[in-house]
């Protein structure tokens, strides 16, 4: 069998061989008639525990077909940009989203008009088992959108958030940036920012940089209309504004985002003191620019071929267990990743879930270095979370964005951890390093995205905001979180074009999730290294129970309380230590 690394490219033929697959066909087809059997059934008048047991399978049964369907179109889409055939069938599926939408947003009214609900669970096996979601629906009912405008609002997003969504997808992946005389893809020369040569990085900025005025209007349109839509729509649910929806989304409140972000505030100069050490050793004296922040330090610059990635994970993630390795074993063997980039393909990566299926797709785009080691760590930590969840309900596997980060963080701690215990003091410096570099994304970078992304949303209550009004609040943003750790003079006014968490039409304030899961992933992984292998089952139970419990719920079944600054300074002082290690190392 040809591995994954081989190929670098995955095989979604468990899904379908192609759109001409009678497979492909058959689900098409079949989806309507699904979506026409829960309309029936919600006007059939039947006892309420029949009718709420028929509503609940149909349920499942969707959900099993458009997450297949969707999952075949959107990751051919992902890594050619230009599948026209992909495009088609995804136009098609696109409507029955909205269906879909309706019949859940209908069991939603359904389940908040029952007064005998916990009767109806109590005596039903069904419903017991999925009894939390139940009960979430009750409560959702106060934001659920008026049945009658729902549809009408849901078909004006297509051609609204989700139509600039895609937009902005497509100005992505096809962008291409003259660099050095050749035009290479703009994730290729985002990744130029880990070369060891200061020249390449350097020109790799200011190329990318440059080449953003050939798309950054058509981009500030799909920004200001996604969340100008998100402003609509949380009034019309009735929220107070789009954090208080995307709160309520995450199951999570705001005295725990306050108490996460007080924590923060209070170690940012501890993050800054690491990138002014950093910017020491790589010969600036005014802080570190922008196009030095992912620059290796020391004179390990080891680079890893997939193979050697494969193994060293195989290696150290089994130390935790050997559940880990031969599960990511399986990932590679059975092609789930499609690693490197390539034109047409988007930049990032990212986990997608077949549950039905009992399988993730992960994309990566690999160039050999231990940022990307650690990325595929992440992602097959995505994947593992993903198996944790197998077997359980549709509705009891929706896991809330602060808890998503979770398992990813816990590998990329896990690897961090093991390399660091056999490594050298040149190794340990460059490690040590990147795991600090990767944390100030997660925090510092995630906090000034988080301060951008609320100006634009209050801002959008008086009018869009024009290209130069957002470069200007993103640097301001990065002004207050990184402060003198950056050289003024060489930040990134235009991080909003190419970071996509910002044009997802259906998730608002995907920043702050990180920075909670990266901290929480640390205050996990210090359990595991108290309690050792005893820890392994809690931790896999904790990772089940995401789709069924709040986040201060979920974090509670390890005693960590979510609320307390406290617990989210404990966790930064693990990375305070790490930044002290650091500069020790780097006067030396």
């Amino acid at each position: 069998m040809q591995t994954n690394t081989q190929s670098g490219r995955w095989d979604l033929s468990c899904l379908y061989d192609s759109f001409e697959d009678p497979r492909f066909q058959a689900d098409l087809d079949h989806l309507p008639e699904v979506i026409g059997a829960g309309r029936e059934a919600l006007s059939e008048d039947l006892p309420d525990r029949e009718k709420l047991e028929k509503l609940v399978t149909l349920s499942e049964d969707l959900s099993r077909l458009m997450e297949k369907l969707f999952s075949f179109c959107q990751m051919r889409l992902a890594v050619d940009a230009t599948d026209t055939q992909a495009q088609r069938q995804l136009d098609k599926i696109i409507p029955f989203s909205n269906d879909a939408q309706m019949l859940s947003s209908a069991l939603v009214r359904y389940a908040g008009n029952l007064e005998n609900l916990e009767e109806l669970i109590a005596a039903s096996p069904l419903l017991s088992s999925v009894g939390f979601a139940l009960r979430e629906m009750k409560a959702e009912a106060a934001h659920a959108l008026p049945e009658a405008i729902e549809p009408w609002m849901l078909k004006m997003s297509l051609s609204g958030g989700y139509a600039f969504s895609q937009l902005r997808d497509k100005l992505d992946s096809t962008h291409l940036v003259d660099y050095r005389g050749h035009q290479l893809p703009l994730s290729a020369v985002r990744g130029l920012a880990y070369d060891p040569d200061p020249d390449v990085r350097r020109d790799a900025y200011e190329a990318e940089i440059a080449s953003y005025a050939r798309m950054d209007l058509p981009m500030s349109y799909c920004l200001n209309s996604i969340k100008m839509e998100a402003r609509t729509l949380a009034e019309a649910r009735g929220y107070d504004s789009v954090l208080d929806m995307t709160l309520a989304q995450s199951r999570m409140d705001q005295e725990t985002l306050d108490a996460l972000w007080t924590a923060v505030r209070e170690y940012l100069p501890d993050f800054r003191r690491y990138l002014r050490t950093k910017a020491e050793l790589l010969g600036h004296k005014n802080g570190l620019p922008f196009y030095d922040l992912f620059a290796p330090v020391g004179n390990s610059h080891r680079q890893y071929t997939a193979e050697e990635a494969r193994e060293k994970l195989l290696l150290e993630m089994g130390k935790f267990t050997p559940d880990m390795a031969d599960f990511m074993d399986h990932a590679f063997k059975n092609a789930w990743i499609d690693m490197f980039p390539r034109p047409g393909k988007t930049g990032g990566a990212f986990c997608s879930p077949v549950h039905c299926m009992d399988r993730s797709l992960v994309m990566t785009n690999f160039q050999g270095s231990f940022s990307d080691v650690s990325t595929l760590a992440h992602e097959l930590g995505h994947a593992w979370h993903n198996r944790c969840l197998a077997g359980l309900p549709y509705l009891m596997i929706d896991t809330p964005m602060p808890l998503a980060e979770t398992a990813s963080i816990f590998n990329e701690t896990m690897l961090s951890h093991q390399v660091l215990k056999s490594c050298s003091k040149e190794e340990e410096l460059t490690l040590l390093e990147s795991g600090l570099m990767e944390a100030t994304q997660t925090v510092v970078d995630i906090y000034s995205r988080f301060l951008f992304e609320k100006e634009v949303v209050d801002t959008r209550a008086d009018h869009a905001m024009s290209v130069d009004e957002l470069k200007d609040a993103m640097l301001r943003a990065q002004d207050e979180s990184y402060g003198d750790g950056l050289d003024p003079n060489f930040r990134h006014p235009y991080m909003w074009a190419c970071k996509s968490h910002y044009y997802s039409s259906d998730l608002n304030f995907y920043n702050f999730p990180y920075a909670f899961g990266l901290l929480f992933g640390k205050g996990v992984f210090a359990q595991y290294l108290k309690e050792g292998a005893d820890f392994v089952p809690k931790y896999c139970s904790l990772l089940r129970s995401c789709g069924s419990d709040t986040v201060a719920g979920v974090a509670a079944s390890v005693g960590i309380d979510v609320r307390s600054a406290d617990f989210w300074r404990s966790s930064l002082e693990v990375i305070r230590r790490d930044i002290d290690r650091f500069c020790e190392l780097a006067k030396s």
